[in-house]
């Protein structure tokens, strides 16, 4: 049976320089990673807030992904296709995890230059990330993760997911969105299942998260 299509390998990027600059070069998307080119990419971290207090909501990915399949991951990331804005990709909100977003409520918190390789044989992987936050309170249940895309999508507490970013816990609970059947269920979740990173990205995607709802307005990474 073929594979559910993760990724489609012909998408066009638009190739950037280290600093996000357009080079006017067009590629495949399998070029682009097989060539190490610098590439824009969105991110879009999803948070509200219930009776039990603050939550984030992290990705699993999919198996099918041609990189890190099952970790967990920012609720939303997409790459931006050649000749798109930023804003025309907020469309990868309602593709992965199924609602509508009003792009005034997104807050951008800043930009980041990721470069990756040698986990995956014959990819390289360098991007210009746009960061947003995204308050959404609605229950869990209401979301609708594309099981082409995502294994689903996991809660977890604002506390506990500082406490496991900062490397204070090694595993806290949480709860899991099935995207294959909309089944939910509790789970642990392991600090092995998070992308490693040098640069402390989960906890200070947290930390701004915590001063937001504390009332900064300018929070940032």
């Amino acid at each position: 049976m073929t594979a559910p299509l993760a990724q489609d390998p012909d998408e066009r990027f638009d190739v950037v320089t280290p600093e996000g600059e357009p080079t006017g070069i067009v590629k495949r998307r399998a070029d682009v990673h097989r060539d190490g080119d610098w590439h824009r990419a969105l991110h879009v971290w999803v948070y509200g807030c219930d009776a039990q207090g603050p939550y984030l909501l992290l990705n699993q990915r999919g198996r099918h992904k041609d990189t890190w399949p099952l970790a967990l991951d920012v609720t939303v990331g997409g790459h931006l296709a050649a000749g798109e804005s930023v804003e025309q990709a907020y469309r990868e909100v309602e593709e992965e995890i199924g609602i509508r977003v009003n792009p005034e409520a997104l807050d951008h918190i800043g930009r980041r230059r990721r470069e990756s390789g040698g986990n995956f044989p014959g990819i390289i992987d360098r991007e210009i990330e746009d960061i947003f936050l995204l308050r959404d309170d609605r229950p869990l249940d209401e979301f609708r993760p594309n099981p082409a895309e995502l294994e689903g999508l996991v809660r977890i507490a604002l506390d506990d997911a500082m406490l496991l970013f900062a490397g204070d816990m090694h595993s806290v609970p949480g709860t899991f969105l099935r995207a294959s059947n909309g089944a939910i269920e509790d789970i642990q979740i392991d600090q092995a299942l998070l992308i490693p990173t040098d640069d402390a990205y989960y906890l200070r995607v947290v930390q701004a998260i915590a001063a937001i709802m504390q009332g900064v307005t300018n929070a940032h990474l």
